[in-house]
Formats: structure tokens, sequence, C-alpha cells
């Protein structure tokens, strides 16, 4: 069998998700939203919930990079935090498992170490993506033996708010890129074609394209807001 990193190199990455308080949230929009992301050539799904993956699942081939998002007090960790939601996940048996990698403080008191070694001992066949938000995140993600990094958290941490993937010429991803030897997956902010074919020039792996495909009323919202800086007179 392929693996899975062969399998999405060079190419681009879907993430079919919708949270709760979002017009889209539904398994079976998810599914025909990563089923549109296949036939316009996307060589993978990122989703979030075990209810979206199944029905992903169902609908198309590609190979799924899974998550659960899930708030627990005391922590700004939420993707995918503990154990616990990677039980829940390969009740569905996603190809691979993206957990959030920042050196921030994590429920239960776990650390990214105490996580990668209990999934490993219990799923030793799922690979593992590290979304981190700093260069010194990508390196202890590399030390404890993820599969590829992705610069997912990059802008969304307290340490790097305000910050985006693109700002400096994708000087974040090159950076990373520099500092690690595993696999770099180009994900978060990543909201043109030009600039996910950057990232892929630059040296990512893979590059993952969310809100600039799934999320319409995001799509929206970047529209209202060029028309009302360029001061359109609508009445």
């Amino acid at each position: 069998m392929k693996n899975m990193l062969d399998m999405i190199k060079g190419g681009l990455v879907v993430s079919c998700q919708a949270l709760e308080n979002e017009p889209l949230h539904s398994p079976f929009i998810m599914a025909r939203m990563a089923l549109a992301a296949a036939q316009g050539g996307a060589v993978g799904i990122r989703a979030n919930s075990v209810a979206d993956i199944e029905a992903i699942k169902a609908q198309v081939s590609l190979p799924v990079i899974g998550i659960i998002k899930r708030d627990y007090p005391g922590s700004e960790v939420f993707i995918t935090a503990t154990l616990r939601e990677v039980d829940e996940l390969m009740t569905v048996k996603p190809e691979m498992i993206a957990l959030d990698a920042t050196l921030r403080p994590r429920p239960h008191g776990d650390t990214p170490e105490t996580l990668v070694t209990a999934i490993r001992a219990r799923y030793p066949e799922v690979r593992l993506m590290a979304d981190i938000a700093t260069v010194d995140d990508a390196r202890e993600a590399e030390r404890l033996g993820f599969d590829c990094i992705g610069t997912t958290l990059y802008g969304y941490t307290a340490g790097t708010k305000g910050h985006r993937l693109p700002e400096h010429d994708c000087q974040f991803l090159k950076d990373v890129l520099a500092a690690v030897s595993i696999p770099v997956i180009a994900e978060g902010n990543v909201d043109t074609p030009a600039l996910a074919a950057q990232c892929l020039a630059l040296g990512a792996h893979s590059v993952v394209v969310g809100g600039a495909i799934t999320r319409p009323q995001q799509i929206t919202e970047r529209f209202i807001h060029a028309i009302n800086g360029n001061g359109v007179n609508r009445e």
C-alpha cells in the first residue's frame, strides 16, 4: 500500500470542516464538499469529527487527516488534545491524525511526548501530523517522532497572534523547513492558488487549504471587505 505522505506529496489537501455554529455544519454537506474537492483534483481531505470522517469516507477514496476539536477547561489546546479523541478517531480509521503539538499546557497535565508515546503503543499504523505554531514546536515534534509537521497554528496562539503564514514572503514556512528534516505541510491562511503554489515551490510537502475553498461565509466576507474597502457605493 502506498504511503499516505507519498500520496499527498506535491498536492492539495482540502480541509472540509464546519463547526456547530456555522451554516454548513453537517456530515452530509462535508461529504459533498469532499466529493467536490476530489473531483477538482485534491489529493487528500482534512476533517473534524467522527461523523464527518465517516460520511466523507463513504463518498471519496482520498486519504483523510482526522482531527477532533474539543475544548478543555484550563487549556488552550483543542485540536485532538487527548488520547480520548484519538480513540474516537480510530473508530473510523483516518490515514493520519493531526494533533496540537505546541508546547502549551495540555489537559490532564499531558505533554506531546506522553500523548505520542501512548498513540504509538496503541495505534502503530496511524500517521501523526504535528500542528505547530513556532520553530521550537517543530523541532520538538521531529524529536518526538511525528511523521510530518503542519504550520497550522502559526498566528493562532498567544505567542504568534497577529502573524500569518503569507507574511514576509512566507518566512515562517522557510524557517520551519530549514529547522527540520521531516515533511512540512503548509497550512493556515493559504487563501489563494498563487500562495499554495508558492508554498510548494519553497519546499512544502503539500498544502492544506480550508476556508478559502469550503467556508462560503468567510469567502463572502472577503468580498464584502474588499468592496467596502474600495468605497463602492451600493445604493
